[in-house]
């Protein structure tokens, strides 16, 4: 087995407007612009990423918006839920904080050692703020969020399922999490250290329709591993459980390769390095639009086909988007 996965690299989702998508996430949620790209398998497509002043892994959720793309639908098969941490004397701020915003949540819930706040986004994503003891309080003020209440990370996912069986083996046997928890039909499994460790819940919903990947739904789920090798030593050991995987992708920023659990929910390895900042300085991450060195040649016509994005004001070195 490969070395352990030491969380949670980063969630991807599909979005709707872009616009909309950046006010939210950094607007309401508190979240750094962290890079504004493409899909690099759809030129077309912008790929925001958002994460905390750094862009470090473990707190990037991104998004591939689709303006005219068809809705969602949560269901097994799918990861349906992310969630960030939040210092748990932080979930009163959040509370009012949504209510200021006129968005309608649940809680606090109790679930396991935890207290937490559900609430959707503008697409319906549902996202959780997970009030946890240990953080003190130590994260950045990227906006209107207070540095004390700021989202340090994301701490974890929950996928809907047919069955257990099948995707525990895949987490606890190959993938190496641990199973910690079970409240009825709600089963946790934890992988890093404390100071870093990601969860993923397992809702067993057996005759629910299958979910559907479109706006408001999450595309896939990274894992971290720190090196390129380690990351070939995890391709090895998927090839020879016989998992089909992908040859490792260039994305840039980190390396990737992707696999479905047997459950059918899409889940990636990615490299902790190179990081954001191989193409911008730290000060100017979100700046403006990057582009791989593969695309770079086409990019009056990649600007062109993308909507024009107003950028946060509040961000260090401001530059416009393309088309302002």
């Amino acid at each position: 087995m490969g070395n352990d996965l030491s969380g949670i690299h980063h969630v991807t989702a599909i979005a709707g407007d872009p616009q909309r998508n950046l006010d939210f996430y950094t607007g309401v949620i508190g979240l750094r612009l962290v890079k504004i790209t493409v899909n690099f398998d759809d030129p077309g497509t912008y790929h925001l990423y958002y994460g905390d002043g750094q862009g470090r892994p473990g707190t990037i959720l991104t998004f591939f918006p689709w303006p005219d793309g068809a809705k969602g639908r949560n269901g097994p098969g799918q990861a349906t839920i992310v969630a960030f941490a939040v210092p748990l004397d932080g979930l009163q701020f959040w509370a009012e904080r949504l209510e200021d915003y006129k968005i309608n949540y649940e809680g606090p819930i109790a679930r396991f050692s935890d207290r937490i706040l559900t609430f959707l986004d503008h697409d319906g994503l549902q996202i959780e703020l997970v009030g946890q003891r240990r953080l003190s309080g130590n994260g950045e003020r990227l906006g209107a969020v207070p540095a004390k209440y700021a989202v340090p990370r994301i701490c974890g996912v929950t996928l809907a399922q047919e069955e257990l069986g099948p995707t525990e083996q895949m987490l606890t046997g190959l993938l190496g999490f641990r199973s910690v928890d079970q409240v009825s039909n709600r089963y946790r499994y934890v992988t890093g250290d404390q100071s870093a460790e990601s969860f993923v819940d397992v809702l067993v919903m057996p005759g629910m329709l299958q979910g559907r990947v479109a706006v408001g739904t999450i595309h896939h789920v990274a894992c971290r591993t720190p090196t390129d090798r380690a990351q070939l030593d995890w391709r090895e050991d998927l090839l020879r459980s016989n998992t089909r995987v992908t040859p490792v992708q260039d994305r840039q920023y980190f390396r990737s390769i992707y696999f479905r659990e047997p459950g059918g929910v899409l889940f990636e390895i990615a490299t902790d390095p190179p990081g954001f900042t191989v193409d911008e300085a730290a000060e100017n991450l979100g700046a403006r639009l990057m582009l791989p060195p593969w695309l770079e040649p086409r990019r009056e016509a990649i600007e062109g086909d993308l909507p024009a994005l107003r950028l946060p004001t509040s961000r260090p070195a401001f530059v416009r988007a393309p088309g302002q």
